[in-house]
C-alpha cells in the first residue's frame, strides 16, 4: 500500500517547495483537487520540481471540460514528467456542474463518463499511432485531427485513468473502463467491502478484465485531536447532507439523520449540522486515534481494502513533518 498526499489549495508559487518535501518525504504521489484552484496547473510544477513523485487530479470535473482539452493537457503533463501523471476524473453533482461551471447535466452520468473516457483515449491513441481520429457516441463525435493540431507521439503514452466515485454507478464503471478508482473520503469499510469492491468487480468481469488492472485509491478522515474530531464531524455532516451519498449512510441505518442533515443544510443551518454526528458515526468514517497510533490503525483499516491510500489533511511542509515521516515509514515498514 503506498501512502499518498494531498496538495493544499495554495498559490502556485508554493507549489515547488511543496512537492520537492513530498517526494523527500517518501509519498507515493501528490494529488491536487478541484476546490479553489484549477487542479492541473500544480501538475507542470509538480513535474518540473521533482523526480520520481507521481502526481495527478484528485479529482478534475470531466463534466465542466471538453474530452479534447482533458487529453491534451494529460498528454502534456504525462511527457513532461515522463511518465509520472494521472488523470483522476469526477462527476461532482448536478447542481455544481449546471450552476458553477454553467455547464449541462447527462441524462445518464455513467453514460457520458463513459464516453469521455473513450473520447479521450482515442485523442491519445491518433497522436501516438498516428491513425484517424475516429470516436462516435451520444455525447461525442470526434473526427477531426489535422497535423497542425496534433502533438504526436510521446515516451509515455500510458496514461493512467482514475474515475471517482461514490454509489455503484461509478464504480461498476472504473472497473470497466478505468485505471485506478478514487474512494470518496465518507466512506466506511463496510460500505468498501459490500458496495464499492463488488460493483468494481462486476465491472472488471464482464468487460473481461484482471481485478489487478484497476487500483484502490482511498482518502480516509483521520482523527488525533479534539479540534479534529470537531473537523471531521463537520465534513461528515456536510458530505451525508448530499442526497446522492445517501446510501453510505443508509448502509449502516442513519438515512432519516441523512434526510434531516439535507433539510438543515437546505435551511443554510451548516453550524448546527456537526451536532447530528453521533460518537459512532465519527469512529465507522474516520480513524480516531493518538497520533502514534494512527498509522497501524490505518493498516489495521485498509492494508485488504486498498493500493493507495492518502489522508483528508492535506500536506504542508514544516507542519507536522514528524507525523507524516512516521506515518510512511512505518507504514512501509509493515507492507
Amino acid at each position: 500500500m503506498l501512502i499518498d498526499a494531498i496538495l493544499p489549495p495554495v498559490d502556485l508559487k508554493e507549489v515547488p517547495q511543496i512537492a520537492k518535501a513530498a517526494e523527500a518525504m517518501g509519498f507515493g504521489a501528490l494529488w491536487s483537487t478541484e476546490t479553489v484552484h484549477d487542479p492541473f496547473l500544480p501538475g507542470a510544477l509538480i513535474a518540473e520540481h521533482t523526480q520520481r513523485l507521481e502526481f495527478g487530479t484528485a479529482v478534475a470535473i470531466a463534466f465542466a471540460r471538453s474530452p479534447a482539452t482533458m487529453a491534451y493537457t494529460a498528454w502534456d503533463l504525462a511527457q513532461s514528467s515522463g511518465g509520472h501523471f494521472i488523470l483522476g476524473l469526477g462527476t461532482q453533482v448536478k447542481a455544481h456542474v449546471e450552476r458553477r461551471f454553467g455547464m449541462t447535466w447527462p441524462e445518464s452520468v455513467v453514460a457520458k463518463l463513459r464516453e469521455q473516457v473513450g473520447a479521450i483515449r482515442a485523442f491519445w491513441n491518433s497522436w501516438q499511432t498516428g491513425e484517424p481520429l475516429k470516436f462516435h457516441g451520444e455525447y461525442y463525435k470526434l473526427t477531426l485531427m489535422s497535423p497542425f493540431f496534433n502533438p504526436g507521439p510521446i515516451s509515455h503514452p500510458g496514461i493512467p485513468i482514475y474515475l471517482a466515485g461514490v454509489n455503484r454507478g461509478l464504480a461498476y464503471l472504473a472497473g470497466e473502463v478505468a485505471d485506478g478508482f478514487h474512494v470518496h473520503p465518507f466512506h466506511s469499510p463496510k460500505y468498501l467491502h459490500e458496495v464499492l469492491l463488488p460493483a468494481i468487480r462486476k465491472g472488471t468481469v464482464e468487460s473481461e478484465r484482471s481485478q489487478g488492472d484497476i487500483k484502490i485509491s482511498a482518502t480516509a478522515f483521520v482523527a488525533s485531536s479534539q479540534e479534529e474530531r470537531l473537523f471531521i464531524r463537520s465534513q461528515i455532516a456536510f458530505y451525508a447532507s448530499t442526497p446522492s451519498y445517501r446510501p453510505v449512510m443508509t448502509l449502516h441505518g442513519w438515512q432519516d439523520v441523512a434526510k434531516r442533515l439535507s433539510e438543515m443544510a437546505a435551511r443554510g443551518k451548516w453550524d448546527e449540522m456537526p451536532a447530528l454526528v453521533s460518537d459512532e458515526m465519527l469512529e465507522t468514517f474516520a480513524v480516531v486515534a493518538e497520533a502514534g497510533d494512527l498509522p497501524y490503525k490505518l493498516i489495521e483499516r485498509y492494508a485488504d481494502l486498498v493500493d493507495r491510500l492518502n489522508l483528508y489533511i492535506p500536506f504542508v511542509p514544516r507542519e507536522r513533518d514528524i507525523f507524516w515521516s512516521g506515518l510512511v515509514h512505518v507504514i512501509a515498514g509493515l507492507e
